[in-house]
């Protein structure tokens, strides 16, 4: 008698660089958490998310634990070596991931938004065989909301605070398309950790 393999569901992992046109995703390490510290607890670019701490031993002790976990990818965002921002890829469901902590500075160049969000979908949909994506956005945080619906991002639910989405990959797959000029090559992935 033969056994049926189950299909395992993709696993997120993370990678020491990711790099895409003008933009590299970093792996998160400790010595990252002042620079995490000043973007989060930036009253502009907080508005929108759950408050966090200022505390700084609280940065450093989550980036400890978070050197040893195996479900998510946190990564600063760096323009020509310099840290932009951070993004986050979590929640692994069967074949979609949920990707947030999406921080860019305000001075960060023009294309940053879009090419990290490619960058994103290349890595969990093209690397990692992801089919979808889902995700929050404040419902106050209407720029954001047209920025993932304008990537074919279908708005699936809603409670007094998020909207939830989905992004199958055959949208991602138009929109790596319609903006072809931000990540023309997609992207280059070194080791995983």
């Amino acid at each position: 008698m033969t056994s049926l393999k189950i299909p395992q569901s993709p696993l997120i992992l993370k990678s020491a660089l990711v790099i895409g046109k003008t933009l590299t995703f970093r792996n998160a390490v400790e010595s990252d958490a002042d620079f995490i510290l000043s973007l989060r607890t930036d009253s502009n670019k907080s508005q929108y998310r759950s408050q966090v701490s200022s505390d700084f031993d609280a940065q450093l002790k989550w980036l400890k634990a978070y050197a040893d976990l195996h479900d998510q990818a946190y990564f600063i965002i760096e323009h020509q070596s310099k840290p932009i921002g951070t993004i986050r890829l979590y929640d692994a469901l069967k074949n979609s991931f949920c990707w947030g902590s999406w921080i860019l500075k305000k001075e960060s160049p023009r294309q940053a938004a879009i090419e990290s969000a490619l960058m994103v979908y290349e890595y969990g949909i093209g690397h990692l065989c992801f089919e979808m994506s889902h995700f929050e956005v404040r419902k106050e945080n209407q720029s954001v909301c047209k920025f993932h619906e304008r990537f074919g991002a279908k708005r699936v639910r809603e409670d007094s605070v998020n909207y939830y989405y989905e992004l199958q990959g055959e949208k991602i797959e138009k929109a790596k398309h319609r903006y072809i000029d931000f990540l023309p090559n997609g992207i280059k992935i070194s080791h995983h950790l």
